[in-house]
C-alpha cells in the first residue's frame, strides 16, 4: 500500500457533488468526511513540522501529501457550501390557483414569456422595463447575500435614490474635569466628516429561446434569479474588494494604506509580518495576533478574517504556542470556519500572498464597509436584436465603499 492509500482522497473536483435536490442527510454525510479529512491533515501537517524540526527540510512525499489533503478539504468545503445553497433555495412563484392569482406577477410572467404590457401600468417605464415582483427581488438580493462573501458580512442599505450621504463622526466633542465653582470655559466641538456613496449600475443579459418561454412549467422568476444570480455576485464581489469607483464601487483595499503605528482617518492600518511575501520564519502566528490587537475591542466583538483559498491553505498550517491548530473547521455543517476564534470568510477576489501584498483582511465589516442597493431589479425584454432568441437585460443599481477607516486592519506581507 502506497503512502496516500491510507486515505480514501478524491481526484476529481468534489464540487460535481452538489447536485439538484440535495438534502440534510447529503450535507452531514459530507461534513462528516470533512472531518475525517481534517483529522488526517493534521496528522500529516505533524509529520511535516516535525521533519522541518529534526532535519531543517520536509520529504517531498510529505509535503505532497500535506497538498493533497488541504485540496481535497477545500473541495469538501465548496461541495457543502452549494448544497447548502441549493437547499435553501426556495421556490419563487408558487402556482397559485385562480382565485388566489396575484395580478403583478401574472403580467410580470405574461410580459417575460410573450412581450404582453396591456396589465403593466404597475411597474412598466417609458422605456419598456419592468420592475420584477416582489418575490424575485428579494430572492436575487437573497441569494447575492449566500454566494457574495463581502455582502454576507459588510453593512447594507437599500434607498430610493442614485446617491446616499452618511455624515460620520471623526471625532468626539471636547469634554474636561472642572471643580465645583472653577469655571466652565468652551469646549470644542465634536467633528463630522460626510461620506457619499454612487450608486452604479449592475447589468445581466441572459437569453432564451421562444419555446423556452413557452412552457408552462418554466418558473420564470425563479429561472431570472438563478441566471443573473452568479454574474451579478462575482462582479460584485470583485468590486467590494478591489473596485477602482470608476462606474462601480470602491474597495477596501483601494483605501490608502498605512502602518498602524501612523493610522489617521481617511486610512486603512495595515501590520507587517516582517518577511517579503510571507510570515515570519519563527513565531508565524505572532503577526495575526498582532492584527487581532490592532483593531480595537468594540470591533472585535464582530470581527472576521478574510482572504482567498491559497492564502488560508497557509493559515491553516499555522499552530499557536501550545501546539493548536489555529485554523479550526466549521462546528456544523453550513458555519464558517474559525481562525483564533473569530470567523473566516472566503473571498477569491483577496489577492494571494506576494510581495507587500496585503492578503488577510480582519475587521467588523458591518460598521468598517457600507453596500448601497437603490430598491427594485428592473428587466428590459428584447425579442429583437438577437433572433430567435429572447434576451432580458436585467439590471440594479449598487454602489459601496469605506464607512468606518478604523473597523478594518490588513495584514501586509512586507517587510515593513
Amino acid at each position: 500500500m502506497s503512502q496516500y492509500e491510507e486515505l480514501d482522497l478524491p481526484t476529481q473536483n468534489l464540487e460535481i457533488k452538489a447536485v439538484a435536490g440535495a438534502n440534510s442527510a447529503d450535507i452531514t454525510t459530507m461534513f462528516d468526511q470533512f472531518m475525517h479529512t481534517f483529522e488526517d491533515f493534521k496528522d500529516a501537517n505533524d509529520r511535516r513540522l516535525n521533519q522541518l524540526e529534526r532535519r531543517g527540510s520536509a520529504d517531498a512525499l510529505t509535503l505532497e501529501k500535506v497538498s493533497r489533503i488541504d485540496a481535497a478539504l477545500d473541495g469538501y468545503k465548496s461541495a457543502m457550501d452549494r448544497l447548502s445553497l441549493e437547499q435553501a433555495r426556495p421556490v419563487l412563484e408558487t402556482g397559485l390557483s385562480a382565485f388566489h392569482s396575484d395580478e403583478y406577477k401574472d403580467a410580470f410572467s405574461a410580459y417575460v414569456k410573450r412581450g404582453e404590457e396591456k396589465a403593466l401600468s404597475i411597474g412598466s417605464n417609458p422605456d419598456g422595463g419592468y420592475l420584477v415582483p416582489d418575490e424575485t427581488a428579494t430572492e436575487i438580493t437573497r441569494l447575492l447575500t449566500s454566494v457574495s462573501p463581502i455582502r454576507s458580512i459588510a453593512g447594507i442599505r437599500e434607498i430610493s435614490t442614485s446617491v446616499y450621504k452618511k455624515p460620520v463622526s471623526v471625532s468626539g466633542p471636547a469634554v474636561g474635569w472642572v471643580g465645583e465653582t472653577a469655571a466652565r470655559p468652551e469646549t470644542t466641538s465634536q467633528t463630522l466628516a460626510e461620506v457619499t456613496y454612487q450608486t452604479m449600475e449592475l447589468y445581466a443579459m441572459p437569453a432564451a429561446t421562444s419555446a423556452f418561454l413557452d412552457d408552462a412549467v418554466v418558473d420564470v422568476g425563479q429561472w431570472i434569479a438563478d441566471e443573473i444570480n452568479t454574474a451579478f455576485a462575482e462582479q460584485e464581489t470583485a468590486a467590494f474588494v478591489n473596485g477602482d469607483g470608476i462606474n462601480k464601487p470602491t474597495g477596501f483595499l483601494q483605501a490608502t494604506q498605512v502602518a498602524q503605528g501612523s493610522w489617521t482617518w481617511g486610512n486603512v492600518g495595515y501590520i507587517a509580518t516582517g518577511v517579503s511575501g510571507d510570515f515570519a520564519a519563527s513565531d508565524e502566528s505572532d503577526t495575526l495576533i498582532d492584527l487581532v490587537y490592532a483593531l480595537k475591542s468594540g470591533y472585535r466583538q464582530n470581527a472576521s478574517w478574510v482572504m482567498n483559498r491559497q492564502t488560508q491553505a497557509s493559515v491553516r498550517k499555522l499552530k499557536d504556542a501550545d501546539g493548536n491548530y489555529m485554523w479550526q473547521p466549521a462546528a456544523v455543517a453550513g458555519a464558517r470556519a474559525t481562525l483564533m476564534g473569530f470567523d473566516l470568510v472566503e473571498a477569491e477576489d483577496m489577492p494571494d500572498i506576494t510581495a507587500d501584498s496585503t492578503s488577510i483582511a480582519f475587521g467588523d465589516f458591518s460598521r468598517g464597509y457600507l453596500i448601497v442597493d437603490r430598491r427594485g431589479v428592473n428587466v428590459l425584454r428584447d425579442p429583437y436584436s438577437n433572433k430567435p432568441y429572447v434576451q432580458f437585460y436585467t439590471t440594479k443599481r449598487v454602489g459601496g465603499g469605506m464607512h468606518n477607516y478604523d473597523a478594518i486592519k490588513l495584514l501586509k506581507f512586507g517587510v515593513s
